[in-house]
């Protein structure tokens, strides 16, 4: 019968007292806490506001004035160029913008993390073979990659994750490895490997959680730029047809005359959710990255 190994109870409160420290510091940064207000906002937004006022894409408008009405007592945020509510789009789309934004980073941590773990606990050609790999990912364009590759294989929804997630790893690798680098040669990594621990449970047991923490932190910031990634994909018409989102409203108020016939209300609000949604991510994101990078720490 195989060993279960399980973590001695002290460790995991260790490691659940430092989450809390930690969320406790972001907390009393002024930065880190107006990422955390704009985010719980853009969340609160996105789950409740759908359930309370939910949107039909199929509804439109009974007659030509219903097209870009202007905000009204019935419409808080106006009508689009179908007559349907501007302010319930807007809420219908941040899930959306959020779920494209969580799913893409998922997958470029996932690789991000692999490559970088494995390139910087392998000592052979396999590490610098896969960091040859991470640099001329760094160095490509990611925007046009994007497009490029979003036009060629498709306007879906499930597409642009993955063309997202599997063109911005590059860099999570390269600061994974950095760190992985550092806690290899430390003391307790030798000792258990004279104890005759695997390469593998070395690497996943005991340099994984040692990185986890600016993993994390890195993880904020991506999110970031993965709903901008999105946005920018539906703003340009790649985006997918069937699903609202903040950058697909966008295609759509431009392509239908919105700023000629001063239709504010149908540009403004899904531009302003980008930017708070964004910017909260990177404020916390730049937070987090100061307290839990090693190298921004002590500076």
């Amino acid at each position: 019968m195989s060993a279960v190994t399980i973590a001695p109870p002290d460790q995991d409160r260790g490691r659940l007292a430092a989450a809390r420290a930690t969320l406790a510091l972001a907390w009393a940064d002024p930065i880190g806490r107006a990422g955390f207000i704009l985010l719980a906002l853009t969340v609160l937004i996105s789950v409740a506001g759908p359930l309370v006022f939910p949107f039909n894409p199929k509804a439109v408008g009974s007659s030509a004035a219903d097209i870009l009405k202007p905000p009204s007592a019935v419409h808080w945020l106006g009508t689009d160029e179908l007559g349907r509510d501007v302010f319930r789009e807007v809420l219908a789309g941040s899930q959306v913008s959020l779920l494209v934004g969580l799913l893409a980073t998922a997958i470029s941590m996932i690789a991000g993390t692999a490559v970088g773990l494995a390139a910087g606990y392998s000592r052979g050609l396999l590490g610098v073979l896969m960091m040859r790999v991470t640099d001329f990912f760094l160095v490509l364009p990611t925007l046009p990659l994007i497009i490029a590759l979003a036009a060629v294989v498709g306007q879906s929804m499930g597409v642009i994750i993955l063309v997202i997630g599997l063109t911005s790893w590059a860099s999570t690798a390269r600061i994974v490895r950095s760190q992985v680098l550092s806690v290899r040669e430390r003391v307790f990594v030798e000792r258990v490997r004279a104890l005759g621990a695997t390469d593998l449970r070395i690497a996943l047991v005991h340099i994984l959680p040692n990185v986890l923490p600016l993993i994390f932190a890195n993880t904020v910031l991506v999110i970031a730029g993965s709903i901008l990634s999105e946005a920018t994909l539906a703003f340009l018409g790649l985006g997918d047809p069937l699903h609202t989102s903040w950058g697909t409203m966008l295609h759509a108020a431009f392509a239908n005359g919105a700023i000629s016939r001063g239709a504010w209300w149908y540009l403004v609000p899904p531009g302003l959710g980008i930017v708070f949604v964004v910017l909260g991510f990177t404020l916390l994101g730049y937070t987090l990255d100061r307290i839990l990078n090693p190298r921004l720490r002590n500076r």
